[in-house]
């Protein structure tokens, strides 16, 4: 069985989406950053970009994020942003 953890994204004003994943990518202030489950806790900033999502039927899903933060500990990931959406053509919201 595949390792996973729970994520939410969420904007200011509404929920993104919330589900489990297998690994997330993130447009972290220093540069992309993947995370994977029994990451050690993070707390960074996050800027302007697309946040990938691997599903654990390996489906991947995009977001389109303002800048925010994201915080992972206990393999829950939280990603806060100022706002986001869906990326084009991906996947339908969960």
């Amino acid at each position: 069985m595949t390792a996973t953890m729970s994520v939410t994204i969420v904007a200011a004003d509404h929920p993104i989406w919330s589900g489990q994943a297998r690994s997330v990518t993130i447009p972290a202030a220093e540069g992309g950053m993947g995370i994977l489950p029994d990451h050690e806790p993070v707390l960074t900033l996050i800027r302007k970009g697309t946040v990938s999502v691997i599903e654990p039927d390996g489906a991947r899903r995009s977001f389109d994020v303002g800048d925010g933060f994201i915080s992972f500990d206990s393999n829950r990931l939280t990603a806060a942003v100022d706002r986001g959406q869906a990326s084009a053509g991906a996947a339908a919201e969960g």
